[in-house]
């Protein structure tokens, strides 16, 4: 198939859904999870219960970005394909897509650098993340063809900051500064004259910010805490009298209301509350799927009778991160990246909270046991059916031993 050289830029796939769909289920789909969604999300195998939540696992955002992956390796067979950077944050995921010979780009501070292997008859996949503006300004200076994977969610958060910075808000940005995500939204502000942002990571970042805004902190504290997380010649003085809240997508939601009424409270504070619609906004920028996916451990663990919760996910995905805080305050949760994590007696996951992974023994109890089980938004059906297949064996059970609660 040949693509004309007007044809450059790719937001829609190419209509190949049809020949790549065999090879997506036979990849990603479980029977293991269908079985539990014929039980009502809930099954026993012996001794051990497993309680699976109602929304879990690959978004529609996620699902579009890997399937536009695939059409791409189909469209062009035999040309050189590069991914900026993962395309989600799932290793399983990402080594697929390695294997078809697409070869995942490191990260750099510089455009050039990033891409200087990459040539005008090459193909680059930007990922569900997005990319900063700079990036992007140069691929198209090269004549590359590009095909945007970019999430909906992410480009409505784009739209919201490109307000603020129109109508000279400063973006407050909730999120990881060093995110693939967060860099790019932080990027879509300086597209304006005096556009500015600032990145808060959570509640203790946000209250320094507070305090400044109060005039509890000075200007040269607050430029050296965050002086990774702000734009270049960021004046506190002068870029925290108007600002406007935006989230990367994939934080949790509580975290980013709770900061944003701090920050609505120190803007009322300092200036009064007939001045805050003139120096203070905020738009839930939240995905849909990241909250559904939070909102349904909340009712699992509302329901009660779990004795310990598993959560499945990238251990660099910001969602599944925030599932595992969820599920933590409540009771014993473990986040892992897959059923390879599971060792003879022991069990590698990521500690709640940050720090390396590391390995937990007797972390399954012994006796009748119930496992709430939930998993990010970039992580397939199979590798939770594999999980559910691990957990079982390590009471001598299998997958088609499961019944009915």
């Amino acid at each position: 198939m040949k693509t004309e050289p007007s044809q450059t830029y790719f937001r829609k796939g190419f209509n190949l859904k049809t020949a790549v769909r065999p090879v997506l289920a036979q990849s990603y789909h479980s029977q293991v999870v269908d079985r539990l969604k014929e039980l009502g999300y809930a099954a026993r195998a012996g001794e051990v219960r497993i309680k699976l939540a109602r929304e879990f696992g690959f978004c529609y955002g996620v699902d579009r970005a890997v399937e536009y992956a695939y059409e791409t390796r189909e469209k062009f067979p035999d040309r050189r394909i590069f991914l900026s950077g993962e395309i989600i944050h799932n290793p399983e995921v990402n080594g697929r897509i390695q294997a078809l010979g697409i070869q995942i780009l490191p990260d750099h501070r510089s455009p050039e650098e990033r891409f200087a292997g990459v040539q005008a008859a090459d193909v680059v996949i930007l990922p569900a993340f997005g990319v900063r503006v700079a990036e992007l300004e140069h691929l198209r200076s090269k004549g590359c063809v590009l095909v945007d994977t970019t999430c909906g969610s992410v480009l409505n958060v784009w739209k919201r900051v490109h307000h603020y910075a129109r109508d000279g808000f400063t973006a407050v940005i909730h999120g990881k500064h060093f995110h693939e995500e967060t860099k790019a939204t932080a990027s879509q502000a300086l597209t304006h004259p005096g556009g500015r942002y600032l990145c808060v990571r959570n509640r203790p970042e946000a209250e320094e910010v507070c305090a400044f805004i109060r005039g509890e902190l000075a200007a040269a504290q607050l430029q050296d805490r965050f002086r990774e997380a702000m734009s270049p010649g960021f004046d506190p003085d002068r870029d925290l009298q108007r600002v406007g809240l935006a989230n990367q997508t994939t934080m949790l939601m509580s975290e980013s209301l709770e900061i944003q009424e701090m920050l609505r409270v120190a803007m009322r504070d300092r200036w009064g509350e007939e001045a805050l619609s003139e120096r203070f906004r905020a738009f839930d920028t939240i995905c849909s799927a990241t909250q559904d996916r939070q909102d349904a451990v909340l009712k699992m663990l509302d329901a009660g009778g779990l004795d310990l919760m598993v959560v499945i996910g990238g251990y660099n995905s910001s969602n599944t991160q925030a599932l595992a805080r969820i599920c933590a305050e409540r009771l014993p949760a473990y986040h892992i990246s897959g059923a390879d994590q599971f060792e003879e007696t022991g069990l590698r996951h990521r500690p709640v909270g940050g720090g390396a992974v590391t390995t937990l023994e007797g972390w399954l109890p012994e006796g009748p046991v119930t496992i709430g089980l939930t998993a990010g938004a970039s992580t397939p059906n199979n590798v939770v059916g594999e999980v559910v297949g691990r957990i079982l064996a390590l009471r001598g059970r299998t997958t088609d031993d499961l019944v009915a609660v």
